[in-house]
């Protein structure tokens, strides 16, 4: 048959097309959302649980300096006018009621009653001495929230040496402005003590009531122990969840670098990269576009390989005729020898010249391709150019082109002048094989996916065990009577290609009106 051979590097594979794959996730969620919600959540939830306890403590003691300074006005008005024996077992009596220590100053601020004095103390404030280890570390996680939620600091609670009212600030300012006034202390195990001061009377008598919070740190604690325990099982489901995520991220993209680097290193030839087809996320995505990446580096290494040695055995033949040619010139003296050398010497650099330049043109398909931009052709208009151009050109060796379309736009995403080059081989290889006379008949179709175009003869056909031979490199049956020297024998491998490098096939068959003959069919996506 005519021009033919393999292309390059997309009839090996080089072309890679993903394996069919579409660049989209099919998994619930995307890696990304996952890393996210993995990694910021606990830190969400830490960091306002730590706020929200906070908040909590403050909300405790702002309710309770209120109900001590109710507790404060109603205490010291009900001692107001009360004797001595009557006040002292109110002192008592509420004392123990409410948990408070109670005491009465008169108007020269001496201490006058108190009801741990008058009776067993209604509280005792904890020795930090004996905690265990739990107290302990209760202390400390406070101090550690504190210092975190930067917490004003608040003085600690100590009994003044002296009786008098001046060694409480709250009552001497209670005194002076004739109002209650709170106060907020803090016991050494972090327990918050308020202090109230009152006025009682109008003869400048004062009552202070001192209150051990506990239960404030006993609801702050149990809050947080909750959230302790909340935390520690989110911490160990993220734990858990970090671990799967790098189970199934880390380990795949491990075997992905490994394997690339035997790749590079080239010391492995049938490195197996791993294509992860159970994973429909970002990482199985990755996975076979490196598998078949790799599968096409390799494909273009063997086709660079495999064109480099049929380069240097098809310009061997022609160098060495032209050689032997030049060297029988100088012993030759019959005139018509020597015309005939000279003929053979320019048949043979001819054919050298038109095989360096298909050559060039072959080597350069896909590094062209990748730098072109594609735009709308009409396929029924650019085969109609090329055959109006080709007879004007008188280069159909007087036979008759017929091209019938389907009437409607033919169009696909290419580049011109690759697309027009396939052409004009197809039509050169019929006008080669067909008898003089005989017309070519050039169809256009559009099936809404695929745009054909074929180019049938009626030469001898191509059987069909050497239907895929004829576009293999340099694979070139000519008819007797062409001169061999102005093919190359990659006229359609050259065509295939460019059809494969626009995703798409470019194949022999039989004629369909079985007539004898041979029609060769470009086939493109349509575009859309």
């Amino acid at each position: 048959m005519a021009d033919s051979g393999r292309t390059i590097g997309a009839a090996n594979g080089a072309h890679v097309k993903g394996g069919g794959e579409q660049l989209t996730t099919t998994g619930r969620f995307a890696l990304t959302a996952r890393i996210m919600a993995v990694n910021i959540l606990p830190l969400l939830i830490m960091g306002g649980g730590l706020f929200y306890l906070d908040g909590y403590r403050t909300q405790l003691i702002n309710e309770r300096f209120k109900l001590a300074r109710i507790e404060a006005q109603i205490t010291a008005e009900a001692l107001a006018g009360a004797s001595r024996e009557r006040q002292e077992a109110l002192l008592v009596q509420i004392g123990k009621e409410q948990r408070m220590r109670l005491r009465m100053f008169d108007a020269k601020g001496k201490l006058t009653a108190d009801s741990f004095a008058l009776a067993d103390p209604a509280f005792r404030f904890n020795d930090i001495n004996d905690d265990d280890w739990e107290q302990r570390f209760a202390r400390w996680l406070d101090r550690t929230v504190d210092t975190i939620v930067s917490a004003q600091p608040v003085q600690d609670y100590a009994e003044p040496e002296s009786d008098d009212a001046d060694a409480w600030p709250e009552l001497a300012r209670a005194r002076e402005l004739g109002l209650s006034q709170i106060r907020l202390y803090d016991w050494r195990d972090g327990t918050p003590v308020i202090t109230a001061a009152a006025p009682v009377g109008l003869q400048g008598a004062t009552l202070l009531t001192v209150r051990n919070a506990v239960d404030i740190t006993e609801s702050v604690r149990a809050a947080r122990s909750t959230l302790g325990f909340a935390m520690l099982l989110l911490l160990a489901a993220s734990a858990l969840l970090s671990l799967f995520l790098a189970r199934t991220i880390v380990t795949p993209l491990r075997q992905l670098a490994r394997a690339a680097v035997r790749v590079r290193q080239g010391r492995e030839r049938e490195v197996e990269v791993p294509r992860l087809p159970q994973r429909s996320d970002e990482i199985g995505l990755l996975a076979r576009a490196v598998s078949d990446m790799t599968g096409g580096l390799r494909q273009r290494i063997d086709a660079v390989d495999s064109f480099a040695a049929d380069v240097a055995h098809e310009i061997k033949n022609p160098l060495a005729s032209l050689r032997s040619a030049i060297e029988s010139l100088p012993r030759v003296d019959d005139p018509a020898l020597k015309q005939e050398l000279i003929q053979i010497a320019t048949h043979d650099v001819r054919r050298i010249d038109r095989l360096v330049t298909e050559i060039s043109e072959a080597s350069r398909i896909d590094a062209e391709m990748s730098r072109a931009t594609l735009e709308i052709i009409d396929l029924a208009d650019l085969a109609r150019a090329i055959i109006g151009g080709r007879e004007h050109r008188a280069e159909n060796g007087g036979r008759q082109i017929d091209i019938v379309t389907s009437g409607t736009p033919v169009r696909v995403r290419g580049v011109g002048t690759r697309l027009e080059r396939v052409v004009e081989n197809l039509l050169d290889n019929a006008v080669s094989f067909s008898p003089p006379g005989a017309p070519i008949a050039v169809t256009v179709t559009n099936d809404g996916t695929w745009a054909t175009l074929s180019v049938c003869d009626e030469g001898p056909g191509i059987p069909a065990d050497a239907r895929d031979k004829v576009f293999q490199r340099f694979h070139s049956v000519r008819p007797d009577a062409e001169d061999f020297g102005n093919h190359s024998g990659l006229g359609l491998a050259i065509g295939r290609a460019i059809a494969e490098a626009h995703d798409g096939t470019l194949s022999a068959h039989d004629r369909p009106d079985g007539a004898a003959g041979a029609c060769l069919r470009l086939q493109l996506p349509v575009a859309t």
